[in-house]
């Protein structure tokens, strides 16, 4: 994973980025929040944020983080131990709060287990584009993280091609698993692909000439 680390206690900086290292991330160090904050972008898988730094502390770097509707996982380490505290770091959308002081390897289990969870989600979860993604779990169209307001037959659409990633469906597919097998001709297929394509931000339906359409899987 690319890590970065927000603490203002240079050797605890320095353990921790020499420890996670050592499990083979690849870790940034920062010491400030104004710093941390102009160096985070999409390329990185997880921060760990102290929350009593200068500059920007953590709570409202999430806050920031938040407001820009980025959805990196945040672990926070911190002394604040009061739960109020605590409270406000769940809810500003932490997935872990490690209270100090606490063991190295504690961390790295905390991480493991955030792998864990990203590859469970991202089993379920498509990237058809840069910005947009489909859930199949929840069977939800997002645009740069946004869900996406589609009429059912739209959704059937990209659901039946979602669970044929990669492949062509052919328009009997799409007259079973979308029209549920009414006897529609496949000039009405087209115009409800076409519909939907126009509503779209980018297009990521292809049209496969005489067959019928697939969506490749994006990788970034």
């Amino acid at each position: 994973m690319k890590i970065l680390l927000l603490e203002d206690e240079i050797m605890l900086n320095n353990s921790i980025c020499e420890y996670l290292s050592n499990l083979g991330h690849i870790v940034y160090g920062f010491s400030d929040g104004k710093d941390a904050y102009n160096a985070i972008d999409d390329s990185y898988d997880l921060l760990i944020f102290d929350i009593n730094v200068p500059s920007i502390d953590g709570f409202e770097l999430l806050e920031k983080l938040n407001d820009k509707k980025m959805t990196i996982p945040v672990i926070y380490t911190s002394a604040l131990v009061d739960m109020e505290d605590i409270a406000k770091g769940y809810e500003l959308g932490a997935v872990e709060y490690m209270k100090k002081p606490f063991h190295l390897e504690e961390l790295g289990i905390k991480i493991n287990q955030i792998i864990r969870r990203e590859q469970a989600t991202h089993v379920n979860h498509i990237m058809f584009s840069k910005n947009y993604s489909y859930s199949k779990l929840d069977r939800t169209l997002y645009y740069q993280g946004e869900p996406q307001d589609l009429t059912k037959k739209q959704l059937d659409i990209i659901h039946i091609l979602a669970l044929n990633i990669n492949m062509i469906v052919d328009f009997e597919r799409f007259r079973m698993d979308v029209w549920d097998g009414e006897l529609i001709d496949n000039p009405t297929i087209r115009a409800e692909i076409s519909r939907l394509n126009k509503s779209l931000k980018e297009d990521f339906i292809k049209n496969v000439r005489g067959l019928g359409y697939k969506i490749e899987k994006y990788y970034s």
